[in-house]
């Protein structure tokens, strides 16, 4: 054990939450299910659900201190409410949508202990099937990296590490690497580096906050490293397969912030003009295609309990709902706290 029982809080674990109890009180038992899960303390940021949430937190998880906003604030702002009262070493973002695999906090701050030259870890983010989610581990996204991805030759080369150097696809899933991007889904980050850094960026919806922080976390010198054998599962798309156009468009309104931000500057104004140009034909086209789908295709529930999965996880996503999103309320749970 890392940690005794007479040891201060060593890890704070924020989440936000919109409309998602079920999803969220399976995350919080996976949570607890940590063997040092008494030396973390869980902030809880509803915006403004109006579903219960609040009531089901304070009556189910009476340890939680809960931030109840009026009105859905975003995730960064969110975020932010709880990081500058939260009391330990360590910061961890945290989806309501996933399920952390045994002790992967606990392993992860363990790491951050054992290598302070880090300023950022991060886990394997699976999606519920078990597959690799690439976004847990990323370089940042350059024109070149953008353009690969877009015209698809990452995809057609994956294990090109020019043409598939956004998604990483050509480095081993289950190899430590130092990466210039985490998942906001799950990340980790020293209290010290926050510190000094400062918080997310307000400017930002949702969708590519956890870009900015680690280019800014990057750019002060610490490391960014993603830890394969710490696991976490995530429902990745819940709020994106129900509101489509609104997701589309704040990712890309992160994009294109994050490029003026950091990119930008170093390109001349015509190039920028292009970029940005590209970005939103990109956001306009998926809009269509997303209209055009929905249009022709009914809403599919999809069960996404993991195949190959240890009993204590399983367990847990089926309590949050999980298994079947439709199953306690009647229809599908609608889930846009992120990604």
């Amino acid at each position: 054990m890392w940690f005794n029982q007479a040891m201060a809080t060593r890890l704070s674990i924020v989440i936000v939450n919109w409309k998602t109890p079920e999803l969220l009180a399976g995350c919080l038992e996976s949570i607890y299910a940590d063997t040092n899960a008494s030396q973390f303390e869980i902030w809880v940021v509803d915006n403004d659900s109006n579903d219960g949430s609040v009531e089901m937190l304070r009556s189910r998880f009476p340890s939680v201190f809960v931030i109840a906003n009026n009105s859905n604030l975003g995730f960064p702002r969110a975020c932010n409410q709880a990081i500058p009262l939260s009391h330990a070493p360590y910061v961890v973002l945290l989806n309501p949508d996933t399920v952390v695999v045994e002790n992967a906090l606990s392993e992860m701050v363990d790491f951050l202990d054992k290598n302070p030259q880090c300023g950022a870890v991060g886990p394997r983010v699976n999606n519920p099937d078990g597959s690799l989610q690439l976004a847990c581990r990323r370089s940042f996204p350059s024109p070149a990296a953008a353009f690969y991805r877009m015209t698809y030759l990452s995809k057609l080369f994956p294990t090109n590490p020019r043409f598939s150097t956004y998604n990483l696809t050509y480095a081993d899933p289950d190899a430590q690497l130092d990466v210039d991007v985490l998942s906001g889904a799950c990340m980790m980050v020293r209290k010290t580096v926050i510190d000094q850094i400062g918080l997310l960026d307000e400017d930002i919806f949702m969708c590519g906050e956890d870009v900015d922080w680690c280019w800014r976390i990057k750019k002060a010198g610490w490391r960014v490293i993603y830890l394969p054998t710490a696991v976490v599962f995530h429902y990745h798309g819940a709020s994106t397969k129900l509101r489509p156009i609104g997701a589309t468009r704040n990712l890309h309104t992160g994009m294109a912030i994050f490029y003026r931000k950091h990119l930008a500057p170093q390109y001349p104004a015509i190039f920028n003009a292009c970029v940005y140009a590209a970005i939103w034909l990109r956001c306009l086209l998926f809009m269509v295609l997303y209209t055009v789908h929905s249009a022709l295709r009914p809403r599919k529930v999809v069960s996404v309990i993991p195949a190959k999965q240890n009993a204590r996880t399983a367990a847990a996503i089926t309590a949050g709902g999980i298994s079947n999103p439709t199953e306690r309320s009647g229809k599908p749970t609608e889930m846009a706290s992120r990604r």
